[in-house]
C-alpha cells in the first residue's frame, strides 16, 4: 500500500542528482492522519536541510498522528544538519514508512531504532530495489571507501574510438553528445589521462547543465603535459592534477590543484576523491588507463555510445588496452542494460559483475 508514495518520494530524490555529494539522494512525503498528503521534500545538496525536515516543515501542524515516507533511514547523529531522528519526534508522526536502511556507520539502523524506542511505528524495505539503486552511488562509497566509477567512450560500429591518424571528432552526433553533457553533470568528477589532454586537449564541463562544474581531473605518470589547455583554465571548472612521486619535479601547469599520490594508479586516486567526498566519477579516458581502471576494480558500468560508422585501420584505437585474459572465462562480465537510441546512435550500457 506504501509503494506508491515512496515512488513520489523517489521521484523528488532524483530532482538532485548529482549536487548532494558527498551525502545521498534523499526524498520524502508525509500523509496526515487521513493518509492525504502535507507535505513533501528532497535533500538538495550537501548542509542545506534533510528531505524529511523541508518535507515536515511544510506539513506543520497537520504531520500530528500522520506517516512519514522517506526513501532512506532518518539520520540519527550531528552532521553539517541536526538528526532528523529528532525532527520526526518533535513532529508528532505515529509511522515511518522507509525503503532503505542508511549503511552510513554513524546510523546503520540507528536512526530506526530511535524511532521505534519513541513507540513510532516503523516499516523497511518499501521499493528497497529502487531505491538503492538510485543511491548506488552513494551506497559504493560508503562501503568501498571508493567513489562508483562509469566509464563512457564512443566508437564506430566496427569498435574504433579513433581513426589511424588519431582523428575522433566527431564520432557521435549531437544528440549523443548532449547525453555526455548531462552524464557528467550527475558525475562528481571526470577523469581523464595525460594522452587524452595531448591529443584532444578536452573542456570535460557539463555545458553548464551542473553548478559548479564536476572537478576535472588528470592522472599523469610522466606529467608531460602541454603548458596550453583548456583544462588549465579554472576559470569555467576546477581541475585535480594527480601523479605520483617520480613526476613531482616535472614542470606543473598553472591554475590546476595537484596531488602527489602513492603511485600514478587509478584505485589510489579514487581513494583520493573519495576522501574529498565524491560519490561518482566518470573516466573518459584512452585505452590503457580504462584498462587499468577495470583492473583495479575501479569501475563498475560501462557506458558505449555506438555510431553507424565504419571507421577501419588495423593500428587504429579501440576503447581498452590490454586486460592481460588467456581464456574466455576470464573476461570482465555483467548484465547489459536495453539499448537506447541516441539520435542516429546507440547508448549500451554494461552493469560489471562484483
Amino acid at each position: 500500500m506504501w509503494d506508491a508514495w515512496m515512488r513520489r518520494a523517489l521521484a523528488l530524490a532524483a530532482l538532485a542528482d548529482g549536487h548532494t555529494s558527498p551525502n545521498p539522494l534523499v526524498g520524502a512525503v508525509v500523509l496526515d492522519r487521513l493518509g492525504r498528503l502535507v507535505g513533501e521534500g528532497f535533500h538538495a545538496r550537501a548542509g542545506e536541510p534533510h528531505a524529511e525536515v523541508g518535507a515536515l516543515a511544510q506539513a506543520g501542524d497537520r504531520a500530528k498522528g500522520g506517516t512519514l515516507v522517506v526513501t532512506l533511514e532518518p539520520c540519527c547523529h550531528h552532521g553539517r544538519t541536526p538528526p532528523c531522528s529528532e525532527a520526526v519526534l518533535r513532529a508528532g508522526i505515529t509511522r515511518v514508512v522507509i525503503a532503505l536502511e542508511d549503511p552510513d556507520p554513524r546510523v546503520a539502523g540507528g536512526g530506526m531504532a530511535q524511532l521505534r524506542a519513541a513507540g513510532l511505528e516503523v516499516i523497511s524495505g518499501v521499493l528497497q530495489a529502487e531505491a538503492a539503486f538510485q543511491n548506488r552511488a552513494f551506497l559504493h562509497r560508503v562501503r568501498t571507501a571508493r567513489p562508483w566509477g562509469t566509464l563512457k567512450w564512443a566508437m564506430g560500429l566496427d569498435g574504433r574510438t579513433a581513426l589511424s591518424n588519431g582523428e575522433s571528432q566527431w564520432i557521435s552526433g549531437p544528440t549523443a553528445r548532449c547525453w555526455v553533457h548531462q552524464l557528467r553533470s550527475k558525475s562528481d568528477a571526470v577523469i581523464v589521462g595525460g594522452g587524452t589532454v595531448r591529443a584532444d586537449d578536452p573542456l570535460l564541463t557539463s555545458r553548464g547543465r551542473r553548478k559548479p562544474e564536476p572537478l576535472r581531473v588528470v592522472l599523469s605518470r610522466s606529467m608531460e603535459l602541454p603548458e596550453t589547455a583548456q583544462l588549465w583554465d579554472t576559470s569555467l571548472a576546477s581541475t585535480l592534477v594527480a601523479h605520483g612521486p617520480e613526476a613531482q619535479d616535472r614542470p606543473f601547469p598553472s591554475g590546476p590543484q595537484r596531488v602527489v599520490l602513492s603511485a600514478s594508479e587509478p584505485e589510489l586516486l579514487m581513494q583520493e576523491l573519495a576522501n574529498r567526498g565524491c560519490n561518482r566519477v566518470l573516466w573518459e579516458c584512452g585505452p590503457e588507463l580504462a584498462a587499468a581502471a577495470i583492473r583495479q576494480g575501479c569501475i563498475q558500468e560501462v557506458a558505449a555510445v555506438v555510431a553507424p560508422k565504419l571507421m577501419g585501420g588495423v593500428p587504429a584505437r579501440t576503447p581498452l588496452g590490454e586486460l592481460g585474459f588467456t581464456a574466455m572465462d576470464q573476461v570482465v562480465a555483467g548484465s547489459c542494460l536495453s539499448p537506447v537510441p541516441l539520435g542516429d546512435d546507440w547508448l549500451f550500457q554494461l552493469r560489471l559483475t562484483p
